[in-house]
């Protein structure tokens, strides 16, 4: 298939090893359950960066430095010779797992999307041609004497969006149906004429791009059916629960114990509470003082919070009693309430030492009437939310940028910018636990007092 002239022919696909896979078909590959569960929490880290940067507005070329950057950081192998392997299982377990609902296919659709733009971006021309070759895209590049009768109208593309350098005669341009690089045109980024635009070699991208999305958007759609029908129920013991927790999964610190800052006694609560509390676990101690009550999600919620921050169980103990002892008493609290606190600790029923919920869990909760737990950028109504905010003392400004990201459901950015408005401080990395937002504002506030004593 002839893409780029007679004069400059591709070279066969065979030739040029691709490093950037088409995900086709699930490759023969065996897998441990480890490396299953393990490739695909890399490749979700650089998923999910991808997603946090885009949220944030970064442009192209920031774009394509982050993608390259999350790449190294996590899809690196010790053995060289397996990295195009972790590359391909983990998209392959990762499309198994984002294909059971709408709103997981779409995530992964543009995510993958992205991630592909971006490593496509970087390849070189050779890798790029043979890749256009391997999507079919057969069309054929502008003569020179075509180029030369539309050059005029090609430099004033390219001057709008100061491009440089300017479009010559050494330069490949396809001739492709307008219809099939719909974001080149939504862009004004290329000449169109007779219903074809004039692609240049570096914005072939979008013609592949879009072939890209058309084909995973598909395989989604059969993967879930094939989930359904034949993985799920025989797999119900092995790789179900796998598949299932993954689009849930923290990939950060489990803060099931205290990190830089220790203990906090129960003298300290109030103080930090004000300080150095996210919104959520603010609105739960603020009831839990109000009430001397909190309903089973919300003492989870907080309590392995508090836990997390350097609680420790005998104080722990001692501040639920004397919270809840005002509305149930001390006998009912010692009967009902302080076994399951001390659960939490490890030291009842399995002694498994219970981590603090994260954002997402937070997030995904579903709180019923007169729970308090849950996440306020999602479940607040928007009302609720704004008062909840000017109580932090977030400016105008600021909680309308919160409320942005609060619409367009990116509730950790909301709480993210929360977090810059209420300390002045850049927060690049993201919220992405209660814990470590307590942790980072307890750094802030010290480095502050540090600096000012």
């Amino acid at each position: 298939m002839e893409i780029i002239g007679p004069h400059r022919r591709a070279p066969a696909a065979d030739v040029v090893v691709l490093t950037l896979p088409l995900y086709r078909s699930a490759p023969p590959l065996e897998v441990t359950l480890e490396d299953f569960e393990l490739f695909a929490l890399d490749r979700l880290r650089v998923l999910k960066g991808i997603s946090d940067g885009l949220s944030r507005g970064k442009k192209p070329e920031e774009m394509e430095k982050l993608v390259s950057e999350l790449w190294k950081a996590n899809m690196r192998h010790p053995q060289a010779s397996e990295e195009v392997n972790k590359d391909i299982i983990s998209h392959f377990v990762l499309r198994l797992v984002y294909c059971r609902t709408e709103d997981l296919r779409k995530w992964f659709l543009s995510m993958e999307t992205t991630l592909f733009r971006y490593r496509f971006r970087l390849q070189g021309h050779e890798v790029q041609r043979a890749l256009m070759a391997e999507f079919d895209l057969s069309y054929k590049a502008v003569s020179n004497a075509e180029f030369e009768s539309v050059k005029d109208k090609l430099v004033q593309v390219a001057r709008s969006m100061n491009h440089q350098p300017l479009p010559s005669a050494s330069d490949t341009f396809f001739k492709v149906p307008f219809e099939e690089v719909p974001e080149l045109v939504a862009g004004r980024r290329v000449f169109i004429h007779k219903g074809h635009a004039y692609v240049a070699m570096n914005q072939v991208v979008s013609l592949v791009v879009t072939q890209f999305r058309s084909n995973l958007s598909k395989a989604l759609i059969l993967t879930n059916r094939k989930w359904t029908s034949t993985i799920r129920e025989p797999e119900k013991d092995r790789l179900t629960p796998i598949v299932e927790a993954l689009c849930t999964s923290y990939l950060g610190p489990d803060y099931s114990q205290p990190r830089e800052f220790g203990e906090i006694t129960i003298k300290e609560i109030d103080q930090v509470a004000k300080s150095s509390f996210p919104l959520c676990m603010q609105h739960l101690y603020e009831k839990l003082k109000e009430d001397h009550h909190l309903k089973h999600g919300g003492r989870m919620q907080l309590g392995l919070f508090l836990k997390g921050v350097g609680l420790k169980l005998d104080d722990a103990l001692a501040f639920w009693k004397a919270e809840f002892s005002q509305k149930v008493g001390s006998e009912r609290f010692d009967k009902e309430y302080a076994y399951s606190i001390r659960h939490n600790y490890g030291k009842e029923g399995k002694r498994t030492d219970y981590t603090p919920y994260s954002c997402q869990k937070v997030i995904s909760s579903t709180p019923g009437v007169g729970d308090n737990h849950g996440c306020p950028y999602r479940h607040f109504s928007e009302e609720n939310l704004r008062a909840a905010l000017g109580k932090l003392g977030v400016s105008y400004r600021a909680v309308e940028e919160v409320m942005d990201k609060v619409r367009n459901r990116h509730y950790q950015l909301a709480c993210s910018l929360t977090f810059e408005a209420v300390h002045g401080s850049s927060c690049d990395a993201g919220i992405n636990h209660p814990n470590q937002y307590f942790s980072d504002s307890q750094k802030i506030l010290q480095s502050k007092n540090n600096s000012t004593g």
